[in-house]
Order: structure tokens, then sequence, then C-alpha cells
């Protein structure tokens, strides 16, 4: 998902490394399997999915009336699909109960598939600000998945609806396609007109009372939190009973924490796949120093923290001298996930990996006539990733230019209202830097005391796949204070469902109750349906 505030290419987006290992596996990263093995079965498994059959869906529609007809979605005849997606509505609804409201956000909503799933609703934000939850759908935790450079739209075995209801929801309005003038000024606009939206979702299939979860990643940084201050200050559980939130990469502070600060520390961390010369990188670290970042993170980046931390000065730009740079190295360099390297391969929505592509005689997905059919949208609509034109009067978000970053406003009510709040980072983000969100978190003040009073020394487990379609055993550290669970993702850049599926699919159940801790070896709580 792009962030707008990037100049240096026309966007910075994704692609995930996969990990492989010779000889034995150790009891926490899957079976025994001699490397002979494992490269057949990893092959059985790559033939075998290319023949998956499509899975069985319920006859009976769960949520089929005369009210939500209109909604409904064939999920058998969605382009380029094989197979049927199951039950889902999708749609327009307005932002309030305005007569001839104008202002509508798009959805898409898919019922829980299992039997055992929480009778819950989570929904999903992408961030941007103005990128399509779509992307989201489609290519992180959504019930079909079509990544980069494949051939066409596959069953998602980590799709989060196996665990919860799914909804999906482009948001402010000026996104994807949601429809009608933009108008919000701030967080609390966008918060208000979330929650007119909802009120009209809730009523429309009669959801009344149920637990909300709220997630999204980047810039939900912000919308999230406000949106979820705004559920708990409404008092009303039969339209906004949240339980839960969960944080992706998220933008938490200034630019100067989120990138400046540790720049040459991340670059540092990862100087093999930067590739830089002897030069350029005592050049960089010598920036850092001069800049005063190595001084200050060793003063003040501590566990528990000193005490609030001085404001981080932005004018030294090591963060974008270091990415420009990389293009040199690597044409292909990707700061959503450093890992990547060239060709920049296709992609369905067009936006790859650092620059926008569209082969020719190709066409975005969500952006084709029978597609806009197919899901309820509007005919008219252009459907983009990110829009062009900023989905806030006048391009600023008045929250954001006042200072007034989520963390150090109404994120730390919200952790402290809600029954679990996590923040999930990806070790290999050069968009929103691992330790700059920990900063973030060593800055804010919730439950009594600041930050964490240790630094992250859990190990995330996540349950093995003996078909190693997603990885397993030891995926980074965590640690959980007076509410708030932290955890980062190894091998995995700023999009975490979509690098780490089986990572974040174990984050959602932790989320949901479903299990206690981030630590625990027990199994998924549910069956994961990896070859249908």
């Amino acid at each position: 998902m792009k962030l707008g505030s990037l100049t240096v290419v026309v966007s910075w987006l994704h692609v995930c490394g996969i990990s492989t290992a010779s000889g034995l596996f150790n009891e926490l990263n899957g079976p025994g399997l001699s490397h002979g093995s494992l490269l057949r079965q990893r092959r059985e498994y790559l033939l075998k999915g290319a023949r998956i059959k499509p899975r069985k869906v319920k006859d009976n529609p769960k949520y089929l009336n005369p009210q939500t007809e209109k909604y409904a979605v064939n999920g058998t005849a969605i382009p380029d699909v094989d197979f049927d997606i199951g039950e889902s509505y999708a749609g327009l609804l307005p932002v309030s109960d305005l007569p001839g409201e104008r202002r509508q956000l798009y959805f898409w909503y898919f019922p829980a598939a299992s039997a055992n799933a929480t009778d819950a609703i989570t929904i999903w934000l992408n961030g941007g600000p103005g990128c399509s939850s779509l992307e989201g759908l489609l290519q992180e935790n959504g019930p079909f998945t079509w990544q980069y450079g494949t051939f066409k739209p596959v069953d998602n075995p980590y799709s989060w609806h196996h665990l919860t209801d799914m909804l999906w929801v482009d948001q402010p309005v000026g996104t994807g396609f949601s429809v009608g003038d933009a108008n919000v000024t701030s967080q609390g606009d966008v918060a208000a007109q979330f929650l007119g939206f909802f009120k009209n979702f809730i009523e429309l299939f009669g959801f009344h009372g149920r637990k909300v979860y709220l997630t999204g990643e980047s810039y939900a940084g912000m919308f999230v939190p406000y949106i979820a201050h705004a559920m708990l200050e409404a008092e009303n559980p039969r339209l906004y009973n949240l339980d839960g939130i969960m944080l992706y990469d998220p933008t938490l502070a200034t630019r100067a924490v989120e990138r400046e600060l540790f720049a040459y520390s991340t670059y540092e961390a990862w100087s093999k796949l930067f590739a830089f010369n002897d030069t350029f990188s005592a050049y960089v670290r010598d920036r850092a120093a001069a800049c005063g970042y190595t001084d200050y993170i060793g003063e003040h980046f501590v566990f528990p923290p000193r005490g609030t931390m001085p404001p981080v000065e932005s004018d030294c730009d090591l963060y974008m001298e270091i990415g420009n740079n990389a293009f040199i190295t690597n044409p292909c360099w990707n700061p959503y996930h450093l890992a990547t390297t060239c060709p920049n391969l296709w992609d369905v929505l067009g936006a790859p990996g650092a620059f926008d592509y569209l082969p020719a005689g190709a066409s975005i997905y969500f952006d084709r006539p029978d597609m806009k059919k197919a899901i309820n949208a509007p005919p008219t609509a252009n459907w983009t990733q990110c829009t062009d034109t900023s989905v806030f009067v006048n391009g600023t978000d008045q929250t954001a230019a006042a200072g007034l970053w989520s963390s150090q406003t109404v994120l730390p009510g919200v952790i402290e209202r809600v029954a679990r709040a996590v923040i999930g980072q990806g070790e290999m983000d050069y968009t929103i830097l691992p330790n700059a969100t920990l900063f973030a978190i060593q800055n804010m003040t919730w439950g009594g005391a600041q930050g964490f009073q240790a630094p992250p020394d859990g190990d995330f487990y996540v349950p093995p796949d003996e078909t190693l379609s997603a990885g397993s055993g030891i995926m980074g550290k965590t640690r959980t204070e007076r509410g708030l669970t932290f955890v980062e993702v190894k091998l995995c850049g700023h999009m975490v469902p979509q690098y780490q599926p089986s990572a974040a699919f174990r984050h959602l159940e932790y989320l949901l109750g479903r299990v206690d801790s981030l630590e625990s070896r027990e199994p998924f709580t549910v069956d994961i349906p990896v070859l249908g």
C-alpha cells in the first residue's frame, strides 16, 4: 500500500522473500526432512496446488434476504477466478442518515467460512491515506489472492474469514470505489463518517451487538485509533461493540521518528542488501552521527524509558539519501520489502514494486468493467490502488499537521479500554522503520506507565504447515505489557499479511482471544485448507 509522501519514485510497493533450508529442521521449525525430501515435498505441493479443486461452499446463503439481496455477490462469477469464493456482499453505503447523502463508502463483506469461527466482525483498512482496502483483500488477507507475477487468482488458505466475519472498506471518501465529494479535514471527520457508514452496515445486516475488531496497516495507524476512540466514546455497544485493534507497520509518530532517526541503523542491519561501497557506507554512518541520531538513539531508545523523548530533528533527510542511492545498486529496490531485486513483476493492481508497472495489453483488475459488475462497484468509477487526489480538503490531514499523532493522543486510551491491542511490524520494511515503531511505543504512556519496561524478548511462534506454503517456527520477537502486544515479524516487509500470511493469521487468532499468547505452541485453532 503506497504512501503518498514518498517523492523519490512514482510508488514504492512490495515482494516477499522465501526462506528454505537444507539439512534437518529442529522441532520448532517443522518436521525433520532431508534436503532432498524437502525439495520433493515442495515440488509436490506446487504441482498439487496447480490442480486444486474449487472448494465446497454452503448452498444456502446465511445472510441473503430482501434487504441484502442487491448487495449479494455471485461467488462463481468473479472474473478469472475458477472456483466459488463463497457467500459475500458488496456495494455502497452512505456515511450518514441525511436525506440524499451522496458520500458513500464501498465495502466487500465475507461471512466467516468456518463453523468454528468467532462470532465477530473484523474490519480491515488500508492506509495511504487514500489507498483501497481491496488491495488488502486481494493480496493480503482475503478469500482469494492474486500475487505479483502469478498466472491467476488462487484460494488463500490464510484468509482471515476462516476465523471471523471480514469487512474490507474503501475509506475515506475519495478512496477506491467510494463516491462523493471528499470533505474531511481531520481524523475526527474521518471517524465520524466511518461510524455513520458502519451504523448503516450493522442495521442492513442486523448485526447489532456483535463484537468488532478494527485492523489495518500504515496510515491506518491514524485511522484505526481515531475510529476506535470514536466508537468507544459513542457508548453504544449495539452498534460499536469494539473489543480489540491491530495495527501493522503503523503511522504513529512524526516523519523524523518513523524515517530519519533509524535510517542509518536500518541500513546497517541490512547493509548487504543495499550493497553500498565502503565510501558511501562510511559517509552515511558519519552523517547519522553528525545529525545527532546516533547519540540520540543511545540516550533515549532504552528499556524502560527515561522519560518523555525530546523532539527529533528531521532536516538531515538521511532517509531519502539512502533510498535514492539504493536505486543505483538495485534498480528494482523496494522500500516495502528490502529483499526485492529485479525484475519488476507484473501486478494486476499495477504496482508490483518501486514503480507503477502494467505490461502492454494488461489491465488493472478492479478497474475492469466485468469485475466492477461482479462486485457491485460503480461502473463509471476509475479504480486505482491509491488515489492521486488527496482525500483531505486542501491536501492536509489537520490532525497530523497539528502533531496530534495517535500514539500521543487517542491510542493509549483505546489500549486501556479494549480487551487486546496488537502492533505488528515487518523487520524488512523501509517505509515505517521497525525500531521507529518500537520507539513510538517507548514514548507512549498507557496503563499507568511509559513504554515497555523491557525489550521484546519472547519468541513469536507460528504453527507448522507441513506443505511449506507459508513460514512457521520462531518468526520474530514479541512482548505484552498492560494490554498492548508488540510483535516483530521475520522476513517480512510493510504488508505483513501478504509477506507472512501464516504469521498474520496467528496474530488474528490472538487478537480474537483464541490463543492466550503469541508465544503459544498450540496449533492453529481452525484447519488451514492449504490444498482444498
